[in-house]
């Protein structure tokens, strides 16, 4: 044990004096922590709005007033006539538009029905359908307003509950799946380059000849960058409550203890890359590339894993990044125990236990 504590100071030396490493280590998680909670969001705002008023009545003043003060969009100069609505749209300065008829207030009392015309981009399929949705809610409730006691017969009035996530907060979307990709890309990378870089400096020789077995080795690099890699969840706990106001609803010792087998996955698979590579430039190459891209894609976080073609769903139940993502989805948002995710965390178990098996087998004691 001696020995081991001797290399594991060893090992946290080495990643406090290169200042890269502790770059990656700190800055690279909070920097992305902030940048998909607030750039990154899914949520459609400050949308650029035109409107072509041609009643001048009091009914489409008041839904123009609604429509400003909503937050979803930035209202712009109204609109001339035809022409310029097609001008702004190329330009890009609006993404959406509301004409008026000219009888517009008569005809919802002469009628019984009036109509708006909402012009949309659609370039982006899918906030066009946002927008119009956001456009369609707030005449809707302008109506409901207007007329309160008329009853339709036969009206079906959908009563929505939104479960888990009531405020609509985007950012607790992307926090379960940015830690995942934090915990791939950091732990992975940097454990993937510590034995390449003993084989560059030529430092693995002495490791060779000392009375320490491979498995004492290989703990000795991984230890640093789980401890190191647990103050790093901390961090980001802690901005995700008071910077994002995500609300952890499930139990903090469960959490812990799927991070550690997550991390123990991870720093397994650095391992086994930094056992199969000769260089830093390689092993960092397959482990940030490698891993960050698969991560983004077919964890589940940024596009629905049901929406993909079959092969995409296959190759996703090999990441250990889609399991983990799931169980933080279940215990940090909904509050489930671990009755609930205990498949995924088997799964992590013989994922973790696979890895590091592995990485002995691949682990040379002779330097060729």
């Amino acid at each position: 044990m001696k020995q081991l504590l001797v290399f594991i100071r060893k090992e946290f030396y080495h990643v406090f004096r290169d200042r890269r490493t502790l770059l990656i280590l700190f800055g690279l998680p909070v920097v992305q922590i902030i940048l998909f909670g607030y750039a990154l969001s899914s949520e459609v705002k400050n949308i650029g709005i035109a409107i072509q008023d041609n009643a001048h009545d009091i009914h489409s003043v008041q839904i123009i007033s609604k429509i400003q003060a909503s937050p979803y969009f930035t209202m712009h100069g109204p609109i001339l006539n035809y022409p310029d609505v097609e001008r702004r749209f190329k330009e890009g300065s609006i993404k959406c538009a509301v004409i008026f008829p000219v009888n517009f207030g008569k005809d919802l009392y002469r009628t019984g029905g009036a109509q708006i015309q909402i012009i949309a981009d659609a370039s982006d399929p899918n906030t066009a359908t946002i927008l119009t949705n956001y456009l369609n809610n707030i005449i809707n409730d302008y109506q409901q307003q207007l007329n309160p006691h008329i009853k339709i017969t036969y009206k079906i009035i959908p009563e929505i509950r939104l479960l888990y996530n009531e405020e609509q907060n985007g950012s607790l979307n992307f926090i379960p799946g940015v830690i995942a990709l934090i915990f791939m890309i950091v732990s992975t990378a940097l454990t993937s380059v510590s034995v390449v870089r003993e084989k560059e400096m030529g430092t693995m020789e002495i490791l060779l000849v000392s009375p320490f077995k491979p498995v004492m080795v290989l703990m000795a690099k991984a230890i640093p960058y789980l401890v190191l890699s647990l103050v790093n969840f901390v961090i980001i706990l802690l901005l995700s409550v008071y910077l994002l106001d995500v609300e952890i609803r499930g139990s903090l010792l469960l959490l812990f203890g799927e991070s550690i087998l997550f991390i123990i996955t991870c720093l397994s698979l650095g391992l086994l890359i930094s056992n199969v590579t000769n260089s830093q430039q390689t092993a960092m190459l397959i482990s940030m590339m490698g891993m960050m891209l698969p991560t983004l894609l077919l964890t589940g976080f940024m596009f629905p894993i049901e929406n993909m073609p079959w092969i995409f769903r296959v190759v996703s139940h090999i990441l250990p990044s889609r399991y983990y993502y799931d169980i933080v989805k279940a215990v940090m948002l909904k509050g489930l125990g671990f009755s609930y995710v205990w498949k995924e965390t088997l799964v992590l178990l013989i994922m973790a236990g696979g890895l590091l098996t592995f990485a002995l087998k691949k682990f040379k004691i002779r330097l060729s």
